[in-house]
């Protein structure tokens, strides 16, 4: 039996109801703040990823699923091509290659498949799911201005509120522009230095190659000597500092908590000044369900022109997740309105064309088949979890009226043709 590859997974009904329970609300949520939807391939050439996110991060060195595509001659040198890890880059790239900049402010967003190779745990996968939303534009439409981190992070309440998402944290911090980042990691280099051998593979690594991904390290034994390491906040400039205090100030007069976290840093090297993260404790350990933050620079480091942008991305498994313990999927589920039950030779036609005028009033429509008898169109009424039980016999057919019964109540009244949808609503 051929099984899924590991680290991904079917998503069945009813839990797919609770997805696009999901997807309905962030439609309508980003609709109210103006956000339109780019839909971006889902495989792009490796170099964005390696330029963009950054060749040191864990996602370029070591979570890429990459290969070359070659020409039909085994010689022909192909282009390297990457399953897309994350939203940004491609979103940006769109932006570079189609002008947007033309429309001022940019406010996009989607929803779609993102694939990384890494060890599948609860909530991780290899292929998985995001929502992404980015503001971006030239610094003449405003999207360097701290009003539009404050925004982005009203919206993402806005939304979790929506959904029933009770509980969560907002986690807050700046990391700064490029030069206060580079006087930190040499801070951090220094500091690193005499304590690295002690500390997990992952952490001796990137002290030499990007001492900024040590803030990422979630080894517990770790833990005591990040926390003796320089922080972030003492070397931002006063732009950066003004920044993030006017963010703080417009967070307070819209009433939405958060709490500095100076450790937080994101695991692309593309972010500047504001980063987040909403964690909720359902999650356990790896208890965030989103991120994001500012990436100033990355419009001009893919070869485009100069483009402030804010974004952030939703892993969607682990956003519906924290969802399943107080809203199951059946809760959601839209379940049949009626079920035709069509009685005797000759009236599947007829049953059919029922259906198809119901059907056009939005009801959820089930369509039994005349070989039924009429207990096991019952038993199949109660399977489908139908409210109503249609029957169309050769009388009724001839009357124009149907029995319709109520599978709740046990009342059953004769319908008129043209009544039934509204009888049924």
């Amino acid at each position: 039996m051929i099984k899924s590859p590991r680290g991904t997974r079917d998503l069945l009904p009813p839990d797919t109801a609770l997805w696009n329970f999901v997807d309905a609300a962030v439609r309508d949520v980003f609709r109210a703040y103006n956000f339109h939807e780019i839909r971006t391939p889902i495989f792009e050439s490796t170099e964005l990823f390696a330029r963009g996110v950054g060749e040191e991060t864990d996602i370029v060195a070591k979570e890429m699923f990459t290969w070359e595509d070659r020409g039909r001659a085994a010689s022909d040198k192909g282009q390297s091509l990457t399953l897309r890890p994350e939203a940004t880059a491609g979103i940006v790239r769109a932006y570079i290659e189609h002008k947007l900049w033309d429309r001022g402010l940019n406010k996009l967003y989607c929803i779609g498949p993102m694939f990384r190779r890494e060890r599948p745990q609860k909530g991780r996968y290899r292929q998985f799911y995001q929502i992404d939303a980015e503001i971006i534009g030239p610094p003449a439409s405003g999207s360097d201005l701290p009003s539009r981190d404050a925004e982005i992070l009203e919206l993402l309440a806005t939304l979790l509120d929506r959904l029933g998402i009770t509980g969560w944290t907002l986690e807050l911090n700046s990391v700064g522009c490029p030069n206060d980042r580079a006087q930190f990691n040499e801070a951090l280099r220094a500091a690193l230095e005499p304590v690295k051998e002690k500390m997990c593979a992952d952490c001796q690594r990137r002290a030499v190659t990007n001492p900024l991904r040590v803030f990422d390290c979630k080894v517990p034994e770790d833990q005591p000597i990040i926390d003796t390491l320089p922080r972030i906040s003492q070397f931002l400039d006063e732009p950066c500092r003004k920044h993030f205090e006017a963010v703080q100030e417009i967070l307070q007069a819209v009433a939405i908590p958060f709490r500095i976290n100076d450790r937080l840093v994101r695991g692309l090297d593309y972010y500047t000044r504001t980063a987040f993260e909403f964690t909720h404790g359902a999650l356990g350990a790896q208890n965030a369900i989103l991120g994001g933050g500012r990436y100033d620079g990355l419009s001009e480091s893919l070869g485009g022109p100069p483009a402030p942008g804010i974004g952030f991305a939703i892993g969607e498994d682990r956003l519906v997740m924290s969802l399943e313990e107080k809203t199951p999927a059946t809760s959601v589920l839209r379940k049949p309105d009626v079920y035709i039950a069509p009685l005797g030779a000759g009236v599947n036609a007829h049953a059919a064309r029922l259906a198809r005028e119901l059907r056009r009033h939005d009801l959820v429509v089930e369509l039994g088949d005349e070989s039924f008898r009429l207990k096991k169109s019952f038993e199949a009424a109660d399977k489908a979890a139908a409210k109503y039980i249609l029957i169309v016999g050769e009388n009724e057919v001839k009357a124009n009226a149907f029995a319709l019964k109520n599978l709740a109540t046990g009342e059953q009244i004769s319908v008129p043709r043209a009544d039934l949808a509204a009888k049924i609503r």
